[in-house]
């Protein structure tokens, strides 16, 4: 089974979890290109680098979930999180220009699960529900929201859980 990002349910409000994330390690790789596409399109370069196409040949586990951030009108930055216990100061340098890696530290986090396929739609308006949601409990959203999809592409989209996240102001 896929290993999935360690949290800890601080609280339950409604049908959101406030988080509390560890200090992570994320590979990412930013794409231009439509929401449906730029998952596809980071995939390649992001799973080359989790499978020894760094410096070193280090190779990692596939983590769940993929995450997806809009950073722009037709940019999107996608990330893989490496596996619980990578240690960020000896990540190893990214082969490809286009992949980056990014320690996060520690923070507390908003989410709300669905099932679903992976539709753009689908999770703008989860992510605009998420911040409502948010803001009517008295949290502080930091940053923009973003996406986490948890199952392969082959997966039934009715069977798939996804969900969407926000950052919070400690």
């Amino acid at each position: 089974m896929t290993q999935q990002q360690p949290f800890t349910v601080v609280r339950t409000i409604d049908d959101i979890e406030v988080r509390r994330y560890p200090d992570y390690v994320l590979v990412q790789a930013a794409v231009d290109g439509d929401f449906d596409r730029a998952g596809n399109t980071a995939f390649r370069p992001l799973f080359s680098y989790i499978t020894g196409a760094n410096v070193g040949s280090t190779k990692f586990e596939m983590t769940a979930p993929v995450l997806q951030e809009q950073v722009g009108e037709t940019s999107h930055v996608v990330s893989f999180v490496l596996p619980e216990g990578v240690d960020a100061a000896s990540v190893p340098l990214p082969k490809d220009a286009q992949v980056t890696t990014r320690a996060v530290p520690g923070h507390d986090a908003a989410a709300l699960r669905f099932r679903g396929g992976w539709s753009e739609r689908s999770f703008k308006a989860h992510g605009e529900e998420l911040r409502q949601k948010v803001t009517a409990a008295g949290l502080e959203p930091v940053g923009d929201v973003y996406s986490a999809r948890f199952d392969p592409p082959w997966m039934p989209g009715i069977l798939k859980h996804n969900e969407v996240l926000v950052a919070l102001r400690s």
